[in-house]
């Protein structure tokens, strides 16, 4: 079995199903030796921010002299993507060899996508024993594959309404999936919560017994920047390799999670670690340049939280371009509707896109959605052709790729291999 019939075996597995649940993975486990417990991991959710907080962890950690394992989803381009050690992407002999060593397994208890994605995760790091595995979960928490593990942390970003026909329809509800990952004895670090999503978080860490790190006691929003308070030492971040001053705020509690856990506090390994964040675990799609002039953004904001995000760094600079164009793609069950009336004060044109994914909106779905609020999107369905008119247009204009990662995956993929790009 070469890497592409591997891929497309699994990717045959429901992939577009959500079946929350541990029992399958746990058993999928059990059967290939359970690797997950010889690691160390730091576990993170969050509805926004943990890929980016994630991302931080691991760079520092890397910066810090540590081996670092780091899972992440979806993948943009590559499936390789979501698996790498210092940066390095899992080789593709070593998922076809996993793939096929579980081939009878697969048929036999019919595990999902995420679930043979994450094993392989767990497999390959035990193999190649990191010092350390920055775990991001999938889906909520408490019902997520990757809640199999005994973290020495975890971690929560965010919380907001998302998914809500799965995770619930109040915060509350979503927090108490999300909570789910905090093991007893284990210390939480949350990022800037809704009060009522961090009462939640309280019960939950007091009744495992848990110490709570929660944002606003050991970080200080000022303009532009965040001040960390580490003891006795303020660390002041007002730059990461990331654009977007909501980097700040990840990148602060990814500061305070590695000095209590490992005390480092070192300003050189910190900053390295927050500036070398691209190169040093190849994130993208956040407020990511990829093309200067004409101005090209690619910004993978799925939900409202995240396009507010977006639009505070983007209000920065829009004015500069005379014609602003959005390409927009969202899954189904996203608020739709919140997300086009955020941004339409920002762009003179607004393009439809259906990403090439089931739970994805169809054009129509798109459309109406503008129609409800009084925008009027025009469908896209070749965005190959604008995309190359727009980089052979007037350089002082503007073209946003914001939504789903499949959408940018995508359309990144393509403008890579027609060599689209002058930056």
């Amino acid at each position: 079995m070469n890497i592409q019939e591997a891929l497309n075996k699994i990717y045959a597995m429901h992939q577009f199903d959500i079946k929350l649940g541990l029992g399958r993975v746990k058993k999928l486990l059990e059967l290939i030796g359970n690797p997950h417990k010889e690691l160390k991991y730091i576990h993170i959710a969050g509805s926004n921010g943990k890929g980016s907080t994630a991302s931080f962890i691991a760079s520092i950690l890397m910066e810090a002299g540590y081996k670092v394992g780091l899972y992440t989803s979806p993948h943009f381009v590559r499936f390789n993507e979501r698996i790498r050690i210092n940066g390095i992407e899992i080789d593709d002999n070593y998922i076809a060899g996993f793939i096929n060593s579980i081939e009878q397994i697969i048929e036999q208890e019919k595990p999902t996508f995420f679930e043979i994605t994450t094993a392989l995760a767990f497999k390959y790091f035990c193999d190649n024993k990191p010092d350390f595995v920055v775990l991001e979960t999938g889906l909520g928490g408490r019902l997520d594959a990757t809640n199999v593990i005994d973290p020495l942390a975890s971690v929560i970003t965010s919380i907001s309404l998302e998914h809500t026909n799965i995770l619930g329809e109040t915060l509350e509800k979503i927090a108490f999936e999300k909570a789910g990952i905090i093991k007893p004895g284990k210390p939480v670090f949350t990022g800037s919560l809704p009060l009522e999503a961090l009462e939640v978080i309280r019960k939950r860490t007091a009744k495992m017994n848990s110490h709570l790190f929660t944002f606003n006691k050991f970080a200080q929003n000022i303009e532009k920047s965040v001040n960390i308070f580490l003891d006795k030492k303020i660390i002041h971040i007002y730059r990461t390799g990331l654009s977007g001053n909501h980097q700040f705020h990840n990148a602060a509690l990814a500061v305070k999670v590695l000095y209590e856990l490992l005390s480092i506090s070192d300003i050189s390994i910190i900053n390295k670690g927050l500036m070398n964040v691209v190169t040093n675990t190849g994130i993208q799609g956040r407020y990511e340049i990829i093309n200067d002039r004409p101005r090209i953004i690619f910004d993978a904001a799925h939900n409202p939280e995240g396009v507010t995000s977006f639009i505070n760094q983007f209000s920065e600079e829009y004015k500069k371009y005379p014609n602003r164009v959005l390409i927009f793609g969202a899954m189904k069950d996203k608020d739709i509707g919140t997300m086009l009336n955020q941004l339409k004060p920002y762009f003179n044109t607004i393009y439809a896109v259906q990403p090439g994914y089931d739970r994805a909106a169809t054009l129509d779905e798109l459309v109406e959605a503008g129609k409800g609020i009084g925008i009027q999107l025009k469908q896209l369905k070749d965005y190959n052709s604008v995309i190359q008119n727009f980089v052979k247009g007037e350089t002082g204009n503007c073209l946003v790729v914001l939504g789903s990662i499949y959408l940018l995956g995508e359309i990144k993929s393509k403008m890579s291999k027609k060599n689209l790009t002058n930056r």
